[in-house]
């Protein structure tokens, strides 16, 4: 089970040094995941921007004129960071230099690994038990990205729940800030959602138990916060972390390792053409399981779009891995 800190709230409320804006900020956030989680600590008091539509890819996306004129406008973007939307970061700079940026993926509370799988070295330990303090209200992105590869931090961070608890926390705290009228409620807010990731975590954790242990194969380099934290064996993926078209030298190497392996399924991903997945496999006699969504771009949106990404992932999962 995850743990929450009871700290956010005395933070929220025991503040004496909050600004006196007195409106729910304008926020933009990128992809719909992270829209949920925001969507989750406002509730009733507004409603976040979300960016990324359905079928787009989060590391390549152009912006609609709409959608330009949004991150000018806005008072808060929230993403996860430059290892993952570096357009968005480009769009920020030059529409929307005097907005705040919450970036997620830097803060210290975050758990982050890499792709090579060796996990960065913080000052916690990985269950969040400490108190929040650097948000990173200013603008992120010192490395200047301009593109997004496979090495380094793997951006994909949200697909372990701990993560998305501990960013709960942050939104709360950056919300109430900017909008300390309304800083109970966030925190309140902020509290219950933790609360059902909890509850989300021990259910998944359940509908994993008969994926443990068996090798599969997915379309691209992103599911490694979610195997960790779940105890599977690593996917084995035919893309890159930036989702790339393969090299066919690339190809044939993954159709080594997975018969090296004992692979037993094969998801496709939504957004991404599955003849890949198809190819990949073809002759052999793995399975091919349902279209893995980690970004959330098909899901509902709302609120409840976290936890129906997760739940989504963990059914296709268990309904091919568990019947091997």
């Amino acid at each position: 089970m995850i743990r929450y800190s009871s700290l956010l709230l005395a933070a929220a409320l025991g503040s004496t040094a909050l600004p006196a804006w007195a409106e729910v900020p304008r926020v933009v956030t990128d992809i719909p995941v992270v829209g949920a989680l925001v969507q989750q600590v406002m509730g009733e008091l507004g409603q976040p921007e979300i960016l990324l539509q359905a079928g787009g890819d989060p590391h390549d996306y152009q912006l609609r004129p709409s959608q330009a004129r949004s991150v000018q406008d806005a008072g808060l973007l929230i993403w996860v960071g430059p290892e993952l939307t570096p357009w968005l970061e480009r769009a920020a700079t030059s529409l929307s230099p005097q907005a705040e940026m919450l970036t997620l993926l830097h803060l210290p509370a975050t758990h982050r690994r890499d792709y090579a799988g060796d996990e960065h070295e913080h000052e916690h330990e990985h269950e969040h038990e400490h108190e929040h303090e650097d948000h990173d209200h200013g603008h992120a992105g010192e490395q200047g990205h301009e593109g997004h590869d496979h090495s380094g931090t793997d951006p994909h961070a949200w697909l372990d729940p701990a993560n998305g608890q501990a960013w709960l926390a942050a939104i709360a705290e950056t919300l109430s800030r900017r909008d300390p009228e309304n800083a109970a409620t966030y925190a309140a807010n902020a509290a219950r959602a933790a609360e059902e990731i909890a509850a989300l975590d021990a259910e998944l954790q359940a509908t994993l138990s008969p994926a443990q242990g068996k090798r599969f194969v997915v379309f691209h380099d992103a599911y490694g916060y979610f195997t960790e934290h779940y105890r599977l064996e690593p996917a084995i993926a035919v893309s890159l972390g930036d989702a790339s078209t393969p090299s066919a030298a690339r190809l044939q190497a993954i159709r080594a390792e997975i018969a090296e392996n004992g692979a037993i399924c094969a998801f496709p991903e939504a957004n991404h053409d599955p003849k890949l997945i198809a190819a990949v496999i073809e002759g052999s006699e793995i399975r091919q399981g349902t279209a893995l969504d980690p970004e959330g771009t098909g899901a509902t949106p709302g609120a409840g779009l976290y936890a129906e990404t997760l739940r989504g992932m963990a059914s296709a999962l268990a309904d091919c891995l568990g019947t091997g």
